[in-house]
C-alpha cells in the first residue's frame, strides 16, 4: 500500500463524482416520495381553495342537472306530443262518427215523420202514447198542425198534455237551452 500522491488524486476524483451522483439522488428521492404523501397547505390556502374547488364544480354540477333536466323534460315532451297525437285520432274518430250519427238521424227522423203523416190518426196515437214522451212531441211538432191535432185528440188525455207541455216548454222563450 502506498500513500503516495496517486491515492489523493483518486479520493478526490471520486469524491467529485460522487457528490453530483448524490446530489442527483436526492433530488429523485422526494419526488417520488410526493406522490405517496399528501401536501399539507396552512387552514387558509385550503379556504381559498376549497372555495375555488367548489365554485369551478358548482358550475359543472349547475350545468349537469340542467342538462338532465332538460333530458327529461324532452322525455316529457315526446310522451306530451304522442298523448296529443292519440287523442286528436281519437277525436277526428269520434267527430267521423258524430257527423254520420247526424246524418242517420236526420234521415231517420225524416222517414219516421213521412211515416207518421202516413199513418191513421188512432193508430199514430197509440203509438205516440207508448214511447218517450219527448220523442213523441218532437214527432208531433214536426207533423202539420192538422195531423197533429188529430193525433193528439185521439189520445189518453194525460198523455196529450204531457206532450203539450212539452211541446208549450220547447217554443217559450224563456226556457233555458242549457238542460243543466
Amino acid at each position: 500500500m502506498t500513500d503516495g500522491p496517486h491515492d489523493t488524486s483518486l479520493l478526490g476524483g471520486l469524491r467529485g463524482l460522487l457528490l453530483p451522483a448524490l446530489g442527483a439522488l436526492m433530488l429523485v428521492v422526494p419526488g417520488a416520495l410526493a406522490e405517496e404523501r399528501p401536501v399539507i397547505v396552512t387552514s387558509k390556502a385550503t379556504a381559498d381553495e376549497i372555495r375555488e374547488f367548489c365554485t369551478n364544480i358548482a358550475d359543472k354540477a349547475r350545468d349537469q342537472r340542467y342538462l338532465l333536466q332538460k333530458q327529461e323534460l324532452e322525455a316529457l315532451q315526446k310522451d306530451v306530443d304522442s298523448r296529443i297525437a292519440t287523442l286528436e285520432a281519437r277525436r277526428a274518430e269520434y267527430e267521423d262518427w258524430l257527423r254520420r250519427r247526424n246524418e242517420f238521424l236526420q234521415v231517420a227522423e225524416a222517414g219516421l215523420i213521412e211515416i207518421y203523416k202516413k199513418m191513421k190518426p188512432d193508430a199514430a196515437a197509440a203509438q205516440l202514447q207508448e214511447i218517450d214522451p219527448e220523442i213523441a212531441s218532437a214527432i208531433v211538432m214536426k207533423l202539420n198542425p192538422r195531423m197533429s191535432s188529430l193525433i193528439m185528440s185521439e189520445m189518453e188525455a194525460g198523455k196529450a198534455a204531457v206532450l203539450a207541455r212539452i211541446i208549450a216548454s220547447a217554443s217559450d222563450p224563456n226556457t233555458s237551452k242549457d238542460p243543466s
